[in-house]
């Protein structure tokens, strides 16, 4: 059963005693949610980061643009210096280590493994500078934050933050029979009101019922109309960086009809349909299926969801039962079936099992490799070309659907050779205590798997502690927990 602790979290460190009772040792960690593990000076919230991204977008596209208008090296040079100036670089870095801090150093990875399947679940693309400055604190103030909540808490507060506001383009969701579609510049500057359904479709097929709940394109279209007016206010010196709040203006007026039931207009309207969503027996089935595909295997039956399910209606969608469910399916299954980790989570696994924690980047060492201005010294950017190397980088998904968490998707040539190549890194950058004792490997071994005898015959057949890193730690016993 010692793969458990690799499927439902980041496995063993090599001289780390095994839990007498597996199971409670995982369901006891996602009850509450504890302070952060992170050891640096402050941790910024949404709101805070968010004045970084105003002062990037604002002295890009209109002092730097203006003052460089005719000279492109000129304002290439301009950019750089405000990026460093603002952190552009810095900030996705010093998330990611409060990020891993949750996996690698404190005692509830088994949440931290579960706020990662909400990030990726609510995804923040990589549009519009947001992976530099708020997804990572998004994450934090929105999800994690949320995982003692209901799923509904967890939705209407990802719905309305600012971040998704904005990379949904729900800013630009106006009402074509709105106050604002009659004011005369929209007349005389050719920029008619229009619906946006992005973020009405995404909320409906990508965080709550999927396209199994039925619904149609007129939903899409009805919910969109109850979505108008919801954005950040603009204005020239914060550009659409203000706090996100109900235009009556831009909202469409009437009643809206979506999967059969009507809402009146205004604002009440969206958190009301926001419930109805979440309480919608497909949503809980969709939710129930990926928890059980993230946890468990890429196919679950409808065995393994159906307590998912049933603890979701019994606590009317209380997230701390919801996982303890889908944790009691994954220990059940565990013996029958394993699960393909994806890279971030393969990564986390090779630095805990191999003891390299307390030398991988995850507390004061990211505050200590910038100076005044967040100026980079040495390997300022480490975290963040490591994750976009190995295909995963929480903060820079490609499509709002997020990564996927089918093997198939993962098992390209390329992606397997970087891993090869990284755990070869991972020895010589994080090097693990007693990193020339030979018998380092065998305590990783014996403390996290039940068939030690069979993975150290293969692994002694390397000739150096690196070879046998790289082996080990991509064995089908680790790649598939």
């Amino acid at each position: 059963m010692k793969n458990f602790f690799r499927k439902v979290a980041f496995g063993l460190k090599p001289d780390e005693k095994e839990p007498s009772d597996p199971l409670t040792w995982a369901q006891k960690q996602v009850e509450t949610i504890p302070e952060y593990n992170w050891k640096g000076k402050h941790i910024y919230s949404e709101k805070e980061m968010r004045k970084y991204w105003i002062t990037f977008r604002v002295e890009e596209n209109t002092t730097l643009r203006k003052k460089y208008k005719n000279d492109p090296e000129g304002l290439r040079k301009a950019e750089h210096q405000l990026e460093n100036d603002v952190g552009k670089d810095f900030w996705p870095n010093n998330e990611i280590c409060i990020r891993h801090a949750e996996a690698l150093r404190s005692k509830n990875p088994v949440l931290a493994k579960l706020w990662y399947f909400w990030g990726n679940h609510f995804t923040i693309s990589d549009t519009q500078t947001l992976s530099s400055f708020s997804t990572g604190s998004y994450q934090r103030d929105f999800l994690r934050a949320n995982m003692d909540k209901t799923f509904e808490t967890m939705v209407t507060e990802a719905t309305l933050a600012w971040p998704m506001i904005m990379h949904l383009d729900n800013k630009e969701n106006v009402g074509p029979k709105s106050e604002s579609a009659k004011q005369e510049w929209r007349r005389r500057e050719k920029e008619p009101a229009t619906l946006n359904e992005n973020h009405a479709r995404e909320l409906m097929e990508l965080h709550t019922i999927s396209p199994d709940g039925g619904y149609t394109q007129e939903d899409v279209i009805e919910l969109a109309k109850i979505m108008t007016g919801w954005r950040p206010k603009w204005s020239k010196k914060k550009d659409n960086g203000s706090d996100v709040r109900f235009d009556p203006e831009r909202h469409e007026p009437g009643k809206k009809l979506v999967l059969g039931k009507e809402y009146k207009k205004g604002p009440k309207s969206l958190k009301i349909a926001i419930k109805d969503l979440a309480n919608h027996p497909a949503c809980r089935k969709f939710i129930a299926t990926k928890l059980c595909r993230y946890l468990i295997t890429d196919y679950p039956t409808p065995e393994m969801i159906a307590p998912v399910i049933k603890a979701w209606e019994q606590s009317d969608g209380f997230l701390p039962e919801v996982h303890k469910a889908a944790i009691k399916v994954a220990f059940e299954y565990n013996d029958k079936y394993r699960k393909f980790q994806n890279p971030e989570n393969w990564w986390l696994t090779t630095i805990n099992m191999s003891g390299s924690t307390d030398k991988y980047p995850v507390s004061e060492y990211i505050m200590n490799q910038f100076v005044f201005g967040f100026k980079p010294v040495n390997d300022m950017r480490f975290p963040s070309w490591l994750l976009e190397d190995i295909g995963c980088h929480p903060y820079r998904q490609k499509q709002p659907n997020g990564y996927s968490d089918l093997e198939k998707d993962w098992l390209s040539t390329e992606l397997v050779i970087r891993r090869l190549m990284y755990a070869k890194k991972a020895f010589h950058q994080y090097k693990i205590k007693d990193q020339i004792d030979d018998t380092i490997h065998e305590r990783i071994i014996r403390t996290n798997f039940d068939n030690p005898d069979k993975i150290l015959k293969i692994v002694s057949k390397a000739r150096t502690n690196e070879e046998k890193h790289m082996i080990l730690f991509n064995l089908p016993e680790v790649l598939k927990a």
